[in-house]
């Protein structure tokens, strides 16, 4: 009588190893799921950057709008504005430079110096993301 075929039950010692991991990793259902939160990971940080990059640019445009006041006064007074407030309400003429004081993306007011530090005619800032002039993410 013949003997009958049997299953080779050798192994390597790495491949008995599984860990806890191994059995449900194997499974589809597991491997959608692990590869749909992976997907929503990428998405929400994704998300946030562009968010990020959206009031990066409003607040350039809206340093760009404040320079441009600025300048004007300069042209019309002859001298560098005191305040934010002097650039809706100038002292001597009815001119009005802004209609209202453009704020940067996160919904904070621009500091000017003038004349600038950075810049001849005057240095306009924002204090970027974290609201701290004393830290390095502003956007000039």
């Amino acid at each position: 009588m013949a003997r009958r075929k049997q299953k080779e039950r050798i192994s390597l010692p790495w491949e008995r190893r599984g860990g806890r991991w191994r059995g449900p990793l194997s499974n589809p259902r597991w491997q959608a799921l692990l590869g749909l939160a992976l997907i929503v990971v990428v998405a929400a940080g994704f998300i946030r950057y562009s968010r990020h990059r959206i009031r990066a640019r409003n607040t350039e445009v809206a340093i760009a709008q404040l320079k441009q006041a600025i300048d004007r006064f300069r042209t019309d007074m002859g001298r560098c504005p005191s305040s934010n407030a002097e650039l809706l309400h100038p002292p001597r003429s009815q001119k009005h430079y802004l209609d209202a004081m453009p704020k940067d993306g996160w919904g904070r007011p621009l500091a000017i110096r003038c004349p600038g530090y950075f810049e001849e005619e005057a240095d306009v800032i924002s204090a970027g993301p974290s609201g701290s002039l004393l830290q390095d993410d502003n956007i000039q």
